[in-house]
């Protein structure tokens, strides 16, 4: 997926956003089913953090233990926790749900590496996420992504009623509503959340920031490939909404508020409604990435001006 925009047309219609992404030997599980082998630091944190708080606080003990700690791998505990989530009493039970979330994260394990990618990602990039365990289990933005990976994979198979279940069931309890067709990169961060649209043919890349109340969407006057294509490492500010098939460049920041209709170049800022480039027209304000630094924990980015 480090390749999205300049590689999203060329890929088949709602292919798997997987696609380009190696399952590392991290995840790879041992004879042993009670954990997992080979360095699934994730996992093995979110645990420990569970212990910890279910010892601080004896109210969560059966709640942790229900999602977390009786689970032997972080897919079955994420298909537990979804599936609590997005249920309906005696329409949707808990148990089929379950079973579907973990037969797609059997069939494909590298939804379960980009998982932990996300975990990663708003433990490094959200200053509000002082434990995993507390996105994993209370971060809407988290949640809706990860249902979203298997209502992708859903679609991909061509089980569109499935599918746009779980879309129309995550935009119900999550207040995010994610096409099943987006394709959408790994250490992608969904803070807070509540309001956020992705179209249909969107593509989102690696290591993106999106707050709350961002519409990836369309102008209302295309069909077919009709929705923007975000970079790698790009940060969408608060209430911005982009609109049409139009990319925005790696590494660019978007200001809250904008409105973006046209191209954003690589390493820049654009504010504003209709959104401008900051600087002149003809020399835009661009960011320098950082000489050997890491993703900047507030900003998502690892580029500054």
């Amino acid at each position: 997926m480090a390749t999205c925009v300049e590689n999203c047309r060329a890929k088949a219609p709602f292919s798997k956003y997987v696609i380009d992404i190696p399952q590392p030997d991290s995840i790879h599980r041992s004879d042993d089913s009670s954990e997992v082998a080979g360095g699934d630091d994730v996992w093995a944190t979110i645990k420990e953090e569970a212990r910890s708080d279910a010892e601080e606080e004896p109210v969560l003990r059966n709640y942790y233990f229900d999602l977390i700690l009786s689970h032997n791998s972080l897919e079955s505990a994420l298909s537990a926790n979804l599936a609590s989530k997005l249920s309906l009493p005696n329409l949707i039970p808990t148990s089929s749900l379950q079973e579907l979330f973990t037969s797609i994260f059997a069939k494909v394990p590298e939804i379960g590496w980009a998982v932990r990618t996300d975990l990663r990602a708003a433990r490094d990039r959200d200053p509000a996420c002082a434990k995993m365990v507390h996105c994993f289990l209370y971060y809407k933005g988290f949640l809706a992504l990860q249902a979203h990976r298997v209502a992708h994979q859903l679609w991909a198979e061509g089980r569109t009623a499935a599918a746009l279940l779980l879309q129309s069931r995550t935009s119900e309890v999550f207040a995010v509503d994610i096409h099943p067709g987006a394709r959408i990169g790994a250490g992608v961060l969904l803070d807070h959340a509540t309001g956020v649209v992705i179209g249909e043919t969107a593509v989102v890349g690696d290591d993106v920031s999106i707050l709350h109340g961002v519409t990836l969407g369309g102008t209302g006057k295309e069909s077919g490939d009709r929705h923007p294509k975000i970079g790698d490492g790009v940060l969408v500010g608060a209430g911005t909404q982009i609109l049409g098939n139009v990319e925005v460049g790696e590494g660019a920041k978007i200001g809250a508020g904008s409105v973006v209709l046209r191209a954003v170049p690589p390493r820049t800022t654009a504010v504003g409604n209709p959104a401008r480039l900051v600087g002149e027209k003809e020399t835009p304000v661009r960011l320098e990435r950082r000489a050997g630094s890491t993703m900047d924990h507030t900003s998502g980015s690892d580029y500054v001006i």
